[in-house]
């Protein structure tokens, strides 16, 4: 059976709607978190595709979590050799690092509201989220690699979506978590909501739930299309659906 290898970095911010979508392609899934273990160059190498999730970290903190310099390492690999890659919110500023593009702090996003499609993000896998609100967790941003097509912006953030040809994408919003995982979220970034100008746990929770529903169908055909995108581009099975 082909796999797929999960690069997790905080046990909230998980697969969610992505991983039963997986799961039905065939694919096993085998998880690392990163700050405790990675894959080996080998083992990633052997995967069908790759998940990099996102955490409350920078890109640019490697003093402080040394285990990011071999994940960057292990990602410029995953790069050079075109292997199918999706990255979401610190996972797609990973990807950027990789790429040796900048990571740095940004304006901070935290809620739930549309973003622009690009001329080419029109044409691409997030047609389905046009118009829809989704969830922005973020504090920092990345320059555009050169080889990448942006997808998404939005004002305050203007790289919000980029693709490598047909085996990379990077995501800097969240389409893979439901209204119910975000709940262990809450929990998970208790400090950061605590401090001032955040919005309330309440408000965040009844946002989460009405936007979330009305994001799910677009999410799912958006999330569907990225793993059809990226595994039959490279002649994996897609398997059944």
């Amino acid at each position: 059976m082909s796999h797929c290898i999960v690069v997790r970095h905080v046990p909230f911010e998980s697969l969610d709607r992505l991983a039963p979508m997986l799961e039905r392609r065939g694919l096993s899934l085998r998880q690392y978190d990163a700050p405790i273990a990675l894959p080996t160059a080998a083992e990633l190498a052997a995967a069908a595709i790759v998940v990099v999730l996102g955490g409350p970290i920078g890109v640019y903190e490697e003093q402080r979590y040394p285990f990011l310099t071999d994940e960057l390492r292990l990602l410029e690999g995953a790069l050079q050799r075109q292997q199918p890659l999706l990255g979401i919110c610190l996972g797609a500023q990973l990807m950027a690092r990789a790429l040796g593009e900048r990571v740095y702090p940004g304006n901070p996003e935290l809620g739930w509201s549309p973003v622009e499609l690009t001329s080419a993000g029109r044409a691409s896998v997030l047609v389905p989220i046009e118009g829809l609100p989704v969830l922005h967790w973020h504090g920092d941003t990345f320059d555009l690699p050169p080889t990448a097509r942006l997808l998404a912006c939005t004002q305050a953030t203007p790289n919000q979506a980029f693709q490598l040809e047909n085996h990379a994408i990077g995501l800097q919003f969240h389409l893979e978590v439901s209204p119910a995982q975000l709940e262990a979220w809450y929990v998970g970034h208790t400090h950061e909501l605590s401090q001032p100008g955040k919005p309330a746990i309440t408000e965040l929770r009844a946002a989460g739930r009405a936007q979330g529903a009305l994001l799910a169908p677009g999410a799912n055909a958006a999330l569907e299309a990225t793993l059809e995108l990226l595994l039959s581009a490279h002649g994996l099975s897609a398997g059944p659906l």
